[in-house]
């Protein structure tokens, strides 16, 4: 209530000045980070956030701004000095506001907040990262160090109001816990391996002892890891690793990569750019989702929508000032509100397929299994795809030595179009999701 307050004196200060048109975003957060190393606390941080940012158009001129200052008069300065800087800068009339008609009126009710999470202290965050690294050790006695284990915990509550008569609330929180082991190998090299587990509510967080045992598994499993010779092979992608492949699609399909010609997909809406295992979906209203939300960053409502539909891109993700400047309908993708609004994903996944991951191996007489890459290797206007990567390599359907220092390229149009195989093993730890998938061929760079 406070919040709202805040946005509505903001709103009525800036029609008063001459605003023809104001977002208000007023936002309060508490965040929560503590590391552990060696079973000894290396950090503890903890923080409070208070802010409050506006959008205002006066006469097709723009200008954005925020402030963490919120008494009362701080606030009535700081929005006249934003007048005073919208009244100085270049008229877009682009940037004008979606109609009050199509704004949201009655957001849904979401489940996003977790009241426990604000409850959970250093003191408790410190023991669970404890336990997950001791875990680590105590899984095998090859685990000789570890990069730390660590807590985070994050709550949000804000308030969006706009002039166009939108009001709208959304609280949510966000937890993880995450470990990074360390084993010997026989040539002096270290072999990390990680593993993390993340939710927006307390319960669905897997234990610290499971944490701790995975991270330790996934290092022993690269002790004796090597190149493997350059070729040509088929290459699965582990879950994790598809999930940055399905995060590179993402960021070509929203509407400011589009208008500035920044993505190889810029005239490809309506065609196939994938094979017919590629549906990719972007839903705001995913149960506990990472990225869900009741309403965007311009107060339009947010329907699920099928970006892609069996290899064929059938919608991009679009803010009101893209679609404007691509001529298409705005597509409840706007984040951003009360300050530059951009499209953005939200719960953005590959579908997932009907099969265990261990089938996708079916077949595959000598491959590669993917479980981390490295690197930034891509290419947005072209589609050009290259980066290091480690994993296991695959031989008569099975996976056999762990291999690592290669690299795996081919154009991400080619990629999706190899596409011939997608498991069922999705969930939603992070907004950006992909189950395991299967690809019939990329170029490695090994020996």
């Amino acid at each position: 209530m406070e919040m709202e307050a805040v946005a509505s004196h903001a709103l009525d200060v800036l029609k008063r000045l001459g605003a023809q048109h104001a977002e208000v975003s007023v936002g309060v957060g508490r965040e929560l980070e503590v590391v552990v190393r060696q079973g000894e606390v290396e950090l503890v941080k903890e923080a409070a956030s208070s802010g409050l940012s506006v959008r205002v158009i006066v006469d097709d001129r723009v200008a954005v701004s925020s402030t963490t200052d919120l008494g009362r008069a701080s606030v009535e300065a700081f929005l006249a000095r934003a007048i005073d800087m919208a009244r100085i800068s270049e008229p877009d009339p682009l940037a004008a506001p979606p109609d009050p008609s199509e704004l949201e009126h009655d957001p849904p009710l979401l489940e996003l907040f977790d009241p426990r999470t604000e409850l959970i202290g250093a003191d408790e965050g410190i023991a669970m990262a404890r336990r997950a690294e001791a875990a680590a050790f105590a899984r095998d006695a090859r685990i000789t160090s570890s990069e730390g284990a660590s807590f985070g915990r994050s709550s949000a509550h804000s308030v969006l109001a706009t002039s166009g008569g939108f009001l709208g609330q959304k609280s949510g929180t966000y937890q993880s816990l995450s470990v990074q082991a360390i084993a010997d190998d026989a040539d002096g090299k270290k072999r990390n391996g990680g593993y993390w587990t993340g939710a927006r509510f307390r319960d669905d967080l897997e234990d610290a002892e499971f944490v701790g045992r995975e991270a330790a598994d996934r290092a022993v499993r690269f002790l004796g890891s090597a190149k493997m010779d350059t070729g040509v092979v088929p290459v699965v992608f582990d879950k994790e690793a598809a999930r940055a492949i399905v995060g590179l699609v993402a960021s070509c399909i929203v509407g400011d990569a589009i208008y500035r010609q920044r993505s190889y997909l810029a005239e490809r809406l309506g065609t196939r750019i994938g094979s017919s295992w590629l549906t990719l979906i972007d839903d705001p209203g995913v149960p506990r989702g990472p990225g869900s939300r009741a309403f965007d960053g311009e107060g339009r409502p947010v329907p699920r929508r099928d970006v892609t539909e069996s290899g064929t891109l059938q919608s991009l993700l679009l803010d009101t000032y893209s679609a404007r400047k691509l001529n298409l309908a705005p597509t409840g993708s706007a984040s951003g509100g009360g300050g530059i609004p951009h499209a953005s994903t939200s719960n953005f996944y590959l579908a997932a397929g009907d099969r265990g991951p261990e089938t996708l191996l079916d077949g595959i007489s000598r491959g590669l299994y993917v479980v981390r890459m490295m690197g930034f290797g891509f290419d947005p206007v072209t589609g050009d795809f290259s980066r290091g990567a480690e994993g296991f390599l695959i031989e008569d359907g099975k996976l056999t030595r762990p291999v690592g220092e290669i690299t795996i390229s081919r154009n991400l149009d080619e990629l999706l179009g190899g596409i011939e195989a997608v498991a069922n093993d999705l969930e939603f730890k992070t907004s950006v999701a992909s189950p395991s998938f299967r690809v019939d061929a990329m170029t490695i760079g090994g020996t």
